[in-house]
């Protein structure tokens, strides 16, 4: 059985690598074509960064109902109808006509066929990577760069060429053919009994909505993960939806050159940052288990320090630098986000837990955008944001830190006894 061959678990990594990047330029086909939809149907910076922000509560709200799937039913086919269900949300997004189908179509729909993913999509990855988990999700995490780099420059092309309604369609199209693929080739993880954790007794494997959440925030290490993911997501989300637009407006560049500059010097750093800090961390941890953390807290505090010196009077090419090294360090965070929730929650509940994480990191990233878009309006400028940004990131820095020395390996212990 393919299923069950000692290298399935790489052909794993790679279908989850495929659907991943499809759902991250997902994301970024909207931030691409911002400032189009924004002028093509007459609305305001305001309004465009609520889309975003709904989009984000939307998936938050969500979530939740995606970890008790991915706990309870195949997280194949969990996986595989929710990358099927966002992607023909995508496409009909190519025909919205103004806020309120935006809205419905992009943050309602798109959001939540995502919430699903995510929780299911890590636990399977980490169900059939055990010795080697922080690598393959560090490889994993490769194809969110590249997705956000393709989309960014492929999604601006297709806009400034055809119009930014068909870099919805082609997008959303390319999702659905994945979706088939990964229905054909998928499999459920099974244990040693050859039985799938669905399939175990109720008591085991059926948890309810709330436990994910009892686990993580009664868990130290995992509480200030999750606040350092909220700080996360929250920086990221306001970047990634404004960044392009900052490029348009104080440079000139168009849709396909912001697309495309916006992300490809970050991402292109955090793909070597993400795979040097992830084989770091496998190989460290084995001696001592909080470097992951420590890693994590370090790459905060290193990034941040980037995003205090972006401003519209630098040259472009100091800017592409500062996004270069921001991405670079980002990628330690990045690299054992999951790692070090799987170390301290257990291992059925990880779904669960995955989604309490992602909730509450996206709570908070959602309000990002709006709170950007208005900074931006009476500032007239994206540039005194980004010190906001930055002490964020150093807050959150600071408090992984402490706790991975006070709290990391008591928490591991009693996990693993």
């Amino acid at each position: 059985m393919k299923g069950t061959h000692k290298h399935y678990k790489w052909e794993v990594l790679a279908l989850l690598w495929m659907a991943y990047l499809l759902n991250q330029a997902d994301r970024q086909v909207f931030n691409t074509v911002l400032p189009a939809i924004r002028d093509s149907l007459g609305i305001g910076d305001t309004e465009v960064g609520l889309i975003a922000t709904i989009f984000n509560l939307c998936y938050a709200f969500m979530v939740p109902f995606g970890g008790m799937a991915g706990d309870r039913l195949s997280r194949k086919w969990v996986v595989t109808i929710a990358i099927l269900f966002w992607s023909v949300a995508t496409m009909f997004t190519g025909l919205a006509t103004g806020v309120v189908m935006l809205i419905l179509l992009r943050s309602v729909a798109t959001g939540g066929g995502e919430a699903f993913f995510g929780p299911a999509n890590y636990s399977l990855l980490g169900q059939y990577h055990t010795d080697t988990r922080a690598r393959a999700m560090s490889i994993h995490q490769t194809s969110y760069y590249v997705g956000v780099i393709l989309a960014g420059w492929l999604a601006g092309y297709i806009a400034d060429k055809l119009g930014w309604e068909y870099s919805f369609i082609i997008f959303g199209a390319a999702g659905i053919v994945w979706g088939i693929v990964m229905a054909i080739r998928l499999k459920d993880k099974k244990d040693a009994d050859g039985q799938l954790e669905a399939e175990k007794p109720a008591e085991v494997a059926k948890p309810g909505i709330l436990d994910g959440f009892k686990t993580v925030f009664t868990t130290p290490t995992a509480l200030i993960l999750t606040v350092g993911f909220s700080g996360f997501i929250f920086v990221i989300t306001g970047y990634m939806t404004w960044v392009p637009a900052f490029l348009q407006e104080e440079f000139g560049q168009t849709q396909a050159a912001a697309g495309f500059n916006s992300m490809f010097w970050t991402y292109i750093a955090a793909f070597a940052g993400v795979l040097l800090a992830g084989t770091l961390s496998d190989k460290i941890a084995v001696r001592d288990r909080k470097v992951r953390m420590v890693i994590q807290g370090i790459g905060l505090i290193l990034g941040a320090a980037f995003l205090f010196f972006v401003n519209a009077n630098m040259t472009l090419w100091l800017i592409y630098a500062c996004f270069a090294g921001w991405g670079f360090f980002r990628a330690f965070f990045d690299a054992n986000i999951y790692t070090v929730l799987y170390d301290v929650t257990p291992s059925h509940l990880h779904a669960s837990c995955s989604s309490a994480l992602i909730t509450t990191g996206f709570a908070v990233g959602a309000l990002a955008p709006v709170i950007l878009g208005a900074m931006k309006e009476s500032m007239g400028s994206l540039s005194a944001t980004f010190p906001v940004l930055g002490a964020v990131w150093i807050v959150c820095g600071v408090l992984m830190l402490i706790v991975s020395r006070t709290h990391y390996q008591k928490d591991y212990d009693k996990i693993n006894k």
